[in-house]
């Protein structure tokens, strides 16, 4: 949809849109850089505090997957004001404020139109040092890919919707997980020799491994058995539910150098190409550090920090072994 537009030649955009990454970043002066992001989600569950919430710790994340900190935030709203109550929408951004707060940022106003179905999200301006930006395409053979979030949240919330999963059942165990922020797990890998970061979202585990892989010109080795995968979410694969988003994400995998050198089910392959909401974030650090790293990660809090491949010097791609 870009192709003849004119790329920015600004010798200040130190990240634009070439590698894909998460957000953009402006160089200000020689020690700050200013962060833009923006994203909005349709509902993934119905209650609307808990759709508030996941919807801005999805916004905010990429901020903190460049390396930066969040400052202001300002909503992005669609809402279906002739057919729903208000007071979802009160809820909807109670949560989003919420989130907002814990991140220490300002939430400072927005944009709000009428629409078919609600959706939600924010534009977030952060900073960041202009000579410690994180991007997706630094990763170096050798390094080690530690994931800090488990995946399957996309065939989950589709099994609520369906019937097959009991919503006490997402509340209890994910949710929480879903809307909690990427702060400690990135303040952390700040304190390593981080060579990349991006957040997994939409494009599932392994599209966003490909664009590691891209981004740095070598291959990416992935352990499935090492990927860790949420409650149920396995068993909703087993029982044939499935999300809109995963055909076209093996599509994009499968155009490059993928291999699957292990058995796996189609469920478990599924898993791979599961779109995340507000996911973990992806870090490449050296294997030499990784040992360190997430006892450092578990240390400080962080709920999953899990190694599940590698970077090695070989062709564009990744393997599953």
């Amino acid at each position: 949809m870009l192709k003849g537009l004119t790329p920015p030649s600004d010798p200040n955009l130190l990240v634009g849109i070439e590698t894909a990454d998460d957000a953009a970043v402006y160089k200000l002066s020689s020690d700050m850089a200013m962060i833009n992001t923006v994203d909005f989600i349709t509902p993934p569950v119905d209650d609307p505090y808990w759709f508030g919430q996941i919807a801005a710790a999805n916004s905010i994340s990429d901020i903190y997957s460049m390396g930066g900190k969040p400052l202001t935030a300002l909503n992005l709203v669609m809402f279906p004001s002739k057919s729903l109550d208000m007071g979802i929408l009160h809820d909807i951004l109670r949560g989003g404020h919420d989130k907002v707060f814990e991140a220490g940022a300002c939430l400072v106003g927005g944009h709000t139109i009428d629409d078919e179905e609600p959706k939600y999200g924010l534009c977030v301006n952060g900073i960041v040092d202009p000579k410690r930006v994180i991007t997706n395409a630094g990763s170096k053979p050798g390094d080690a890919l530690v994931l800090t979030k488990p995946i399957g949240s996309g065939v989950l919330f589709n099994a609520v919707r369906s019937g097959k999963l009991p919503f006490k059942d997402l509340e209890k165990d994910i949710l929480p997980v879903l809307a909690s922020l990427n702060d400690i797990a990135i303040a952390t890998a700040l304190k390593f020799d981080l060579n990349a970061c991006t957040d997994v979202t939409g494009f599932g585990i392994l599209g966003h491994l490909l664009e590691i892989s891209l981004g740095c010109g070598a291959r990416v080795v992935v352990d499935f058995n090492a990927i860790p995968i949420y409650p149920y979410a396995r068993e909703m694969y087993n029982k044939g539910e499935t999300t809109g988003s995963n055909k076209g994400n093996r599509q994009m995998v499968n155009s490059e150098n993928f291999d699957i050198q292990t058995s796996l089910s189609k469920p478990e392959e599924e898993l791979l190409f599961d779109p995340q909401t507000s996911g973990g974030l992806l870090l490449s650090v050296p294997d030499s550090q990784c040992t360190d790293f997430i006892l450092a990660l578990e240390t400080a809090g962080v709920a999953v920090a899990k190694k599940i491949g590698y970077v090695v010097a070989e062709s564009v791609g990744i393997t599953i072994v």
